[in-house]
């Protein structure tokens, strides 16, 4: 069997471990949702490379010089739409073949995905209506194919730093430096002229005959860091090579007064001290909230109401979204016994009630120089506090009723792939959009005052009122608790 015979076996067995996954079935509402964005997300594509093509007056390059912002946009996008190839590596790294041979599938496979090309959407009106403006047939098709092998390299510098992200979440930062890069001649001059000459220069960038020999040779060139990372990495994480042991135990003495609830509460705060996945997910979401609570602070980027008010809803339900999108997750381990004594859930569900409440302090602390700043007022500020611990927490612990699927505590690089069903992803979706919508309706319907006070209300009402629903999110789950018990125990590593 020589190389080329391999790679189509591992594409044929990836295709296969997909459909024979027990999560397949769940996952069909989840995907024919996905094909919706995705057909939206096109038409929007579709829309802008018409406008990038209507100002660029039969000149080829312009859609070379917006790239610095498409690559920073499609590198966000692809924490939703893409994976390392760790988790698909994982079956073959003991199997009688070439070390890298595995881990070089998954990569090329990764230049030709779907999403990569979703972008023609966008290079191809563009470069239809220059080609009939008078640019010529040769600058337009070096200018597309440069396009589309800035995509695909943008995939590649992904994975370079979402391999160091998965092990450490300060690696995110260093990606938007990355990317900030793109932008040098801001960084010396910020000024309108200064942004029209980089255009400019990026603009005759994609018109000379240099462009496809770089991108060929960085794509070439990052192709085989990543491979060598990829492998490494994996090698570490199965081996176990990095586990060390712990030097100090907190004992939490203080929450003893609060019984079996004090208890849950130690785990879920030892839990995101200690293993990776949760920690990572804490860091990383915190890290984001100083970076846009900075930018509104410091900056005149933000100076709208709609957008300091957008930000203010975010920066408070970004840490409680980003925790709890996979809940009861990593309870799915041990859910056995969880199960064990009665109402044991409900004292669960409890602690993490109040531990995410609590936590809502340490954004509402970050977000305290965009007050003295004078970007958020005092009232609006606890207004989006209280709807984060009241209505946000609300529809987030509603996942517990669906989900299903077992998340690693540890493993991250070779963890599963986290397919949604249709209710996880609807909850999700209502849990980002219910506070901007009751905010644009109050301003237009009561003013800026009336709807931070009404806000505040819903808010607590929905905190006093956790116990009752609370045993309500119980009962529902204990009616589904064979079916998810049977989830949790199928996805297990």
């Amino acid at each position: 069997m020589n190389r080329f015979q391999l790679y189509q076996l591992l594409r044929r067995n990836n295709r296969l471990s997909t459909r024979r996954s027990p999560l397949f079935e769940q996952s069909k509402w989840a995907k024919a949702l996905l094909y919706f964005v995705g057909a939206l997300f096109a038409l929007y594509l579709i829309i802008y490379g018409i406008i990038i093509a209507m100002t660029a007056d039969g000149y080829a390059g312009v859609m070379v010089s917006m790239m610095p912002f498409i690559l920073i946009i499609d590198y966000l996008l692809r924490f939703i739409f893409q994976t390392t190839p760790g988790v698909m590596v994982k079956p073959y790294i003991l199997q009688p073949i070439s070390r890298y041979t595995a881990i070089e599938c998954f990569l090329i496979s990764s230049h030709f995905s779907g999403y990569n090309f979703l972008w023609l959407a966008m290079f191809l009106p563009y470069s239809i209506i220059i080609l009939i403006a008078g640019a010529g047939f040769w600058p337009v098709l070096i200018e597309l194919v440069g396009c589309q092998l800035f995509i695909m390299l943008n995939s590649q510098i992904y994975l370079f730093f979402r391999t160091f992200i998965n092990r450490n979440v300060l690696w995110f930062l260093a990606s938007m430096v990355f990317y900030m890069l793109f932008f040098w001649p801001l960084l010396i001059k910020f000024n309108a002229d200064t942004f029209g000459k980089m255009l400019d220069l990026y603009a005759t960038f994609g018109r000379s005959g240099w462009l496809l020999p770089v991108l060929i040779v960085c794509l070439v060139g990052l192709f085989f860091v990543n491979r060598y990372l990829q492998f490494r990495f994996i090698y570490e994480e199965i081996s176990k090579k990095k586990e060390r042991a712990l030097k100090h135990i907190s004992q939490f003495g203080f929450l003893n007064r609060f019984g079996l609830i004090g208890e849950y509460l130690k785990i879920e705060i030892k839990s995101n001290m200690r293993n990776k996945a949760m920690r990572s997910r804490c860091i990383l979401s915190l890290s984001m909230i100083v970076v846009f609570s900075s930018l509104t602070a410091y900056t005149d980027i933000y100076n709208s109401t709609f957008m300091t008010n957008f930000w203010c809803i975010y920066c408070f339900a970004l840490f409680s979204v980003t925790s709890l999108t996979k809940f009861m997750g990593q309870e799915g381990n041990y859910i056995d016994l969880l199960m064990l004594h009665e109402e044991n859930i409900i004292a669960l569900l409890k602690a993490k009630f109040w531990f995410y409440t609590f936590a809502l302090l340490i954004p509402f602390l970050i977000m305290l120089p965009a007050v003295f700043k004078g970007k958020f007022t005092w009232l609006m500020i606890f207004a989006y506090m209280s709807l984060a611990a009241g209505l946000v927490h609300f529809i987030l612990f509603q996942l517990a009723v669906y989900n299903k699927q077992t998340i690693p505590l540890q493993l991250k690089i070779t963890s599963g792939s986290n397919i949604e069903n249709g209710w996880q992803l609807v909850i999700e979706m209502l849990a980002l959009c219910a506070p901007g919508i009751i905010v644009s309706t109050g301003f237009v319907l009561a003013g800026e005052t009336p709807t931070y006070i009404f806000m505040i209300l819903l808010g607590l009402a929905l905190v006093f009122l956790h116990p009752l629903w609370i045993r309500n999110i119980y009962q529902r789950m204990m009616k589904r608790r064979y079916e998810n018990l049977e989830g949790f125990h199928t996805t297990r590593q």
